[in-house]
């Protein structure tokens, strides 16, 4: 192997394997068994072989990965969204190069995005954008792109969660129970899942005819919903709260039980998320649970569709596709939003409000 570097063939023969079982492997297939995976990795170590992504786009049409821009991992929806794309793209027989930007800003995600774009990716999945817009946030062009977001639609791919439909069941589920009106805590006010709950929440309570209390304003965190609990706590006409997501809503759990407030009996709590501690709370909590490995694989799946078409859909073929439905059937991206149903799962920390005694 003098004066030049090891090759797949040298791979095959040290594992003794086939040059194709060393090329599933390298593209992360799952049609190998896992000793000789193992068998395939071992050589590929020993001999310091690593893939030509670019020979691999040559042959097989694509570079076999997905670039990934995500921010603040550590919350629940960005992590386990990021988590179920990475599953679905493996599934494929895609690996994902993930950025996770310092700030959702606009510029962050477009410089994140073209950093990508230079990194031999076939396409890109923006977890969400937060505070960018279709308007501010410039892609590479022809990059095909999807994103976890419903502002972008007639703009890219869009998909989510039905979040206005999870805070509606929520604060309908109090208001069927009896209770006079729901108080929230919401996310932050530049979080985008957290404003469309928040409207959400207060459309229902109008739609009802009850009093929209102040929301009480959270940053996701346990902490913040504890803060937030301590407040309402104190109030004896508190007795529904709907938490914009299971963390806060394990804060208000806790300052509830230690201002003697019981929880269902004098409170009741609702989550959103539906995280696997919910159910291990006490009392174990009822939320909002959304489908997050459903919606990965779409991700993916309407991404690897761009990909394997061969275009980017994006607003020129959004605005095609209007001005001739009735003459073709339109390209990948006419039907920009894809909602993914969730589901109220109802624990033990709802219940009918307090018998109020009469004067």
């Amino acid at each position: 192997m003098e004066g030049r570097g090891p090759s797949l063939a040298d791979v095959a023969e040290l594992a003794g394997v086939s040059t194709q079982t060393v090329s599933r492997v390298s593209m992360g297939l799952d049609n190998v068994r896992p000793a000789t995976r193992d068998r395939v990795l071992a050589a590929m170590a020993q001999l310091g072989y690593a893939p030509n992504t670019a020979a691999r786009a040559l042959r097989y049409g694509s570079f076999r990965t997905i670039g990934m821009i995500a921010h603040r991992l550590a919350r629940t929806g960005e992590s386990r969204t990021v988590e179920a794309v990475v599953e679905a793209a493996r599934h494929e027989g895609y690996t994902v190069t993930l950025v996770d930007v310092e700030s959702p800003s606009s510029q962050d995600m477009a410089a994140a995005a073209t950093r990508l774009s230079h990194q031999a990716i076939d396409g890109l999945v923006i977890v969400r954008a937060e505070t960018a817009t279709p308007d501010t946030l410039a892609l590479p062009p022809r990059m095909p792109v999807v994103v976890s977001d419903s502002r972008f639609v007639g703009h890219h791919p869009a998909v989510g969660a039905d979040q206005a439909d999870g805070a509606r069941q929520a604060t309908r589920h109090l208001l069927d129970l009896g209770h006079r009106t729901v108080h929230h805590v919401a996310g932050p006010a530049g979080s985008a899942p957290a404003q469309v709950r928040a409207e959400a929440w207060r459309a229902t309570l109008d739609a009802a005819g009850a009093v929209v209390p102040p929301a009480e304003v959270g940053d996701w965190t346990a902490g913040s919903g504890y803060a937030a609990g301590r407040r309402l706590a104190a109030d004896p006409e508190v007795t529904a709260v709907f938490c914009a997501n299971d963390e806060m809503a394990a804060g208000v759990l806790r300052a509830l039980h230690e201002a003697g407030r019981s929880v269902p009996g004098e409170v009741s709590v609702v989550g959103f998320d539906d995280i696997l501690l919910a159910e291990h709370l006490w009392p174990p909590l009822t939320t909002v649970a959304q489908d997050f490995d459903e919606i990965g694989r779409r991700l993916v799946a309407r991404l690897l569709r761009q990909v394997r078409d061969g275009r980017r859909t994006g607003t020129d073929e959004v605005r095609l596709a209007e001005t001739t439905a009735a003459e073709a059937e339109p390209p990948d991206g006419a039907d920009l939003h894809e909602v993914v149903p969730v589901e109220l799962r109802v624990r033990a920390s709802t219940a009918p409000p307090p018998v109020r005694s009469v004067p």
